[in-house]
């Protein structure tokens, strides 16, 4: 069920590594990303149902990368962005990268499985395009 925009983000992620990204940078195009995620599902889910997608996504990706159990186990009940950034930037690039977008992958796939393919790629579609065309990217502030 993995949808070919999330596919691309993690491709980009994984280029953005092999061409000299560091840890710390790629950590924060996925911290972008996911504050879109948040801004623009917030409205439908609420803060709890976007923070809980979260954890289940991040407890999924766990089993590829185990690294992420230690911020599993310290997790807040709230979108922890903060401790998913230090998580990524803790590791090298490349496992950085693939463990980000394996955790966008996962939360496309879970959002998918509750609301359907159709309606998820419509609701991140922007996301994705944004990513795409580099504002992400580029915008690693919060």
């Amino acid at each position: 069920m993995e949808s070919p925009e999330s596919r691309r983000i993690a491709v980009h992620l994984s280029r953005s590594a092999t061409q000299g990204a560091d840890p710390a940078r790629i950590a924060a195009m996925v911290v972008a990303i996911w504050l879109e995620i948040d801004a623009t599902l917030r409205p439908i889910l609420g803060q709890r149902g976007v923070a809980s997608l979260f954890r289940r996504s991040v407890h999924l990706t766990t089993a590829d990368h185990p690294w992420f159990a230690a911020m599993q186990d310290s997790m807040h009940p709230t979108l922890d962005l903060a401790a998913l950034e230090a998580t990524l930037a803790g590791q090298d690039n490349l496992e950085a990268a693939a463990g980000g977008g394996d955790l966008l992958q996962a939360f496309h796939e879970l959002l998918a499985s509750l609301v359907g393919t159709t309606l998820t790629d419509q609701l991140l579609s922007s996301i994705w395009a944004n990513f795409s065309r580099g504002d992400a990217a580029q915008d690693g502030s919060r």
